[in-house]
C-alpha cells in the first residue's frame, strides 16, 4: 500500500481540515528488564509447566496499519488506523 507523505485530513485539535505529515508507527525497542518480562523469566525457571498458556496459531498474514498524523498548523499527532496490508510504504513527492 502506497501512501503519500503529505495529506489533508481532520485535526481534533484545530478543529479543522489542514494539512498534516504523515509517518508510519514503528514497534519502539524491546525493554527486556520490564518488570513483567523479569516476572516471567522467574516463573519459567525449574521444573513444572508453562508459565503462561502457550500461544495458538496465528492466521493472519497482514497487519493493520497505524499512521501517525502531525498537523501542519498546531503541530500536534494524532494516530489513524487504516485497513490491513502487507507491505505499507510512504511516498514522498519531491517538486
Amino acid at each position: 500500500m502506497k501512501v503519500p507523505e503529505k495529506v489533508m485530513a481532520h485535526c481534533p485539535f484545530c478543529n479543522a481540515h489542514t494539512e498534516h505529515v504523515l509517518t508510519l508507527n514503528r514497534k519502539g525497542e524491546t525493554r527486556y528488564n520490564s518488570k513483567g518480562t523479569r516476572k516471567f523469566r522467574e516463573i519459567k525457571k525449574g521444573y513444572g509447566g508453562m508459565a503462561r498458556t502457550p500461544k495458538k496459531p496465528v492466521f493472519k498474514t497482514a497487519k493493520r496499519v497505524l499512521f501517525i498524523l502531525k498537523c501542519k498548523v498546531c503541530s500536534k499527532k494524532h494516530q489513524k488506523v487504516y485497513n490491513r496490508a502487507k507491505k505499507t510504504t510512504v511516498i514522498v513527492k519531491v517538486d
